[in-house]
Protein backbone atom coordinates (compact mmCIF):
# COMPACT_ATOMS: atom_id res chain seq x y z
CA UNK A 1 0.00 0.00 0.00
CA UNK A 2 1.49 3.33 -1.01
CA UNK A 3 1.29 6.41 1.19
CA UNK A 4 0.25 9.74 -0.26
CA UNK A 5 3.19 12.20 -0.07
CA UNK A 6 0.82 14.76 1.46
CA UNK A 7 0.27 12.43 4.42
CA UNK A 8 4.04 12.20 5.03
CA UNK A 9 4.66 15.93 4.61
CA UNK A 10 3.73 17.14 8.13
CA UNK A 11 6.08 14.69 9.85
CA UNK A 12 8.87 15.46 7.39
CA UNK A 13 8.38 19.20 7.88
CA UNK A 14 8.56 18.71 11.66
CA UNK A 15 11.74 16.68 11.28
CA UNK A 16 13.32 19.29 8.98
CA UNK A 17 12.51 21.95 11.56
CA UNK A 18 14.30 19.91 14.23
CA UNK A 19 17.29 19.28 11.95
CA UNK A 20 17.60 22.97 11.09
CA UNK A 21 17.60 23.81 14.80
CA UNK A 22 20.33 21.25 15.60
CA UNK A 23 23.29 22.51 17.62
CA UNK A 24 24.99 19.15 18.32
CA UNK A 25 28.29 20.40 16.87
CA UNK A 26 28.17 23.96 18.19
CA UNK A 27 31.68 23.70 19.66
CA UNK A 28 33.26 22.04 16.63
CA UNK A 29 32.21 24.32 13.76
CA UNK A 30 34.21 27.43 12.79
CA UNK A 31 31.11 29.52 11.94
CA UNK A 32 28.68 27.73 14.24
CA UNK A 33 25.81 25.46 13.22
CA UNK A 34 23.63 26.28 10.22
CA UNK A 35 22.23 22.99 8.87
CA UNK A 36 21.54 23.26 5.14
CA UNK A 37 19.37 20.75 3.32
CA UNK A 38 16.18 20.61 1.30
CA UNK A 39 13.61 17.84 1.11
CA UNK A 40 10.00 17.08 0.35
CA UNK A 41 8.09 13.81 0.59
CA UNK A 42 7.48 13.97 -3.18
CA UNK A 43 11.16 14.37 -4.20
CA UNK A 44 12.28 11.84 -6.82
CA UNK A 45 15.96 12.84 -6.99
CA UNK A 46 18.23 12.86 -3.94
CA UNK A 47 21.59 14.62 -3.97
CA UNK A 48 24.09 13.40 -1.38
CA UNK A 49 27.19 15.57 -1.24
CA UNK A 50 29.90 16.16 1.32
CA UNK A 51 28.85 19.25 3.32
CA UNK A 52 27.97 22.87 2.54
CA UNK A 53 30.82 25.16 1.58
CA UNK A 54 31.58 28.46 3.30
CA UNK A 55 29.64 30.53 0.74
CA UNK A 56 26.57 28.31 1.07
CA UNK A 57 26.85 28.65 4.85
CA UNK A 58 26.93 32.44 4.58
CA UNK A 59 23.94 32.59 2.22
CA UNK A 60 21.97 29.78 3.87
CA UNK A 61 21.32 27.85 0.66
CA UNK A 62 22.93 24.50 -0.32
CA UNK A 63 25.13 24.60 -3.43
CA UNK A 64 24.95 28.41 -3.62
CA UNK A 65 28.42 28.57 -5.14
CA UNK A 66 30.43 27.55 -8.20
CA UNK A 67 30.10 23.85 -7.30
CA UNK A 68 26.32 24.27 -7.46
CA UNK A 69 26.59 25.93 -10.87
CA UNK A 70 28.72 23.03 -12.07
CA UNK A 71 26.36 20.41 -10.63
CA UNK A 72 23.29 22.06 -12.19
CA UNK A 73 25.08 22.15 -15.54
CA UNK A 74 26.03 18.47 -15.25
CA UNK A 75 22.42 17.57 -14.42
CA UNK A 76 20.93 19.82 -17.09
CA UNK A 77 18.70 21.58 -14.54
CA UNK A 78 17.82 25.23 -14.26
CA UNK A 79 18.31 27.06 -10.98
CA UNK A 80 14.56 26.93 -10.29
CA UNK A 81 14.25 23.21 -11.07
CA UNK A 82 17.26 22.38 -8.90
CA UNK A 83 15.79 24.23 -5.90
CA UNK A 84 12.30 22.78 -6.35
CA UNK A 85 12.20 20.61 -3.23
CA UNK A 86 9.10 18.83 -4.56
CA UNK A 87 11.43 17.15 -7.07
CA UNK A 88 14.99 17.44 -5.74
CA UNK A 89 16.10 16.65 -2.20
CA UNK A 90 19.55 17.71 -0.98
CA UNK A 91 20.71 15.76 2.07
CA UNK A 92 24.52 15.94 2.38
CA UNK A 93 26.64 13.76 4.64
CA UNK A 94 27.19 16.77 6.90
CA UNK A 95 24.61 19.56 7.11
CA UNK A 96 26.91 22.37 8.33
CA UNK A 97 30.12 23.88 6.96
CA UNK A 98 32.89 21.85 8.68
CA UNK A 99 35.77 24.29 8.24
CA UNK A 100 39.03 23.93 6.34
CA UNK A 101 42.12 21.79 6.33
CA UNK A 102 45.34 22.50 4.42
CA UNK A 103 44.07 20.42 1.47
CA UNK A 104 40.54 21.89 1.32
CA UNK A 105 37.33 21.65 3.30
CA UNK A 106 37.36 19.43 6.38
CA UNK A 107 35.45 16.13 6.25
CA UNK A 108 31.73 16.27 7.04
CA UNK A 109 30.86 15.90 10.71
CA UNK A 110 29.62 12.40 11.56
CA UNK A 111 26.95 13.59 13.98
CA UNK A 112 24.51 14.36 11.14
CA UNK A 113 24.52 10.75 10.01
CA UNK A 114 24.17 9.44 13.55
CA UNK A 115 21.41 11.84 14.59
CA UNK A 116 19.35 12.47 11.48
CA UNK A 117 20.18 10.60 8.29
CA UNK A 118 18.22 7.35 8.75
CA UNK A 119 15.04 9.13 9.83
CA UNK A 120 15.24 11.66 6.98
CA UNK A 121 15.85 9.08 4.27
CA UNK A 122 12.99 6.91 5.53
CA UNK A 123 10.63 9.80 4.75
CA UNK A 124 11.94 10.19 1.18
CA UNK A 125 10.31 7.05 -0.16
CA UNK A 126 9.55 8.51 -3.62
CA UNK A 127 13.26 8.93 -4.45
CA UNK A 128 14.11 7.01 -7.61
CA UNK A 129 17.66 8.29 -8.18
CA UNK A 130 20.40 9.19 -5.69
CA UNK A 131 23.40 11.18 -6.91
CA UNK A 132 26.48 10.36 -4.83
CA UNK A 133 28.89 13.29 -5.04
CA UNK A 134 32.46 12.47 -4.11
CA UNK A 135 34.21 9.95 -1.93
CA UNK A 136 32.44 10.56 1.40
CA UNK A 137 28.95 10.00 -0.01
CA UNK A 138 30.02 7.07 -2.18
CA UNK A 139 31.87 5.30 0.62
CA UNK A 140 28.97 5.76 3.02
CA UNK A 141 26.39 4.30 0.62
CA UNK A 142 28.44 1.87 -1.50
CA UNK A 143 31.31 0.94 0.83
CA UNK A 144 34.96 1.87 0.37
CA UNK A 145 36.23 2.19 -3.17
CA UNK A 146 37.83 4.46 -5.75
CA UNK A 147 35.55 7.34 -6.73
CA UNK A 148 36.95 7.74 -10.26
CA UNK A 149 36.44 4.04 -10.97
CA UNK A 150 32.86 4.25 -9.75
CA UNK A 151 32.18 7.31 -11.89
CA UNK A 152 33.60 5.57 -14.97
CA UNK A 153 31.48 2.48 -14.20
CA UNK A 154 28.36 4.44 -13.21
CA UNK A 155 26.06 2.02 -15.06
CA UNK A 156 26.89 -0.66 -12.49
CA UNK A 157 25.02 1.40 -9.87
CA UNK A 158 21.93 2.34 -11.86
CA UNK A 159 18.98 2.63 -11.60
CA UNK A 160 19.22 3.61 -7.91
CA UNK A 161 22.57 5.40 -7.61
CA UNK A 162 24.70 7.58 -9.85
CA UNK A 163 28.25 8.19 -8.53
CA UNK A 164 29.80 11.51 -9.57
CA UNK A 165 32.93 13.45 -8.63
CA UNK A 166 32.37 16.24 -6.16
CA UNK A 167 31.64 19.33 -8.32
CA UNK A 168 34.24 21.52 -6.59
CA UNK A 169 36.69 23.67 -8.56
CA UNK A 170 39.06 20.69 -8.61
CA UNK A 171 36.60 18.73 -10.75
CA UNK A 172 37.21 21.12 -13.64
CA UNK A 173 40.85 20.02 -13.74
CA UNK A 174 39.77 16.39 -13.29
CA UNK A 175 37.36 16.75 -16.26
CA UNK A 176 40.19 18.03 -18.44
CA UNK A 177 42.26 14.93 -17.64
CA UNK A 178 39.27 12.60 -18.10
CA UNK A 179 37.40 13.65 -21.27
CA UNK A 180 35.27 10.48 -21.11
CA UNK A 181 33.35 12.10 -18.23
CA UNK A 182 31.88 14.86 -20.39
CA UNK A 183 31.55 12.62 -23.45
CA UNK A 184 29.84 9.62 -21.82
CA UNK A 185 28.79 10.28 -18.24
CA UNK A 186 27.18 13.73 -18.50
CA UNK A 187 24.78 12.85 -21.36
CA UNK A 188 23.66 9.74 -19.49
CA UNK A 189 23.26 11.69 -16.25
CA UNK A 190 21.04 14.27 -17.97
CA UNK A 191 18.93 11.53 -19.50
CA UNK A 192 18.43 9.75 -16.17
CA UNK A 193 17.62 13.02 -14.41
CA UNK A 194 15.02 13.87 -17.10
CA UNK A 195 13.41 10.46 -16.64
CA UNK A 196 13.11 10.98 -12.87
CA UNK A 197 11.45 14.40 -12.98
Amino acid sequence: MSVDPADRAPSLQALLKRVRACTACVDGLPFGPRPLLQASASATILIVGQAPGSRSHQIGVPFADASGDRLREWMGLSHDDFYDDRRVAIVPMGFCYPGRLASGDAPPRKECTTLWRTELLAMLSDVRLTLLLGTYAQNHVLGRGASATRVRNFRNYLPDHFPLPHPSWRSRLWEERNPWFRQKVIPELRSVVRDCR
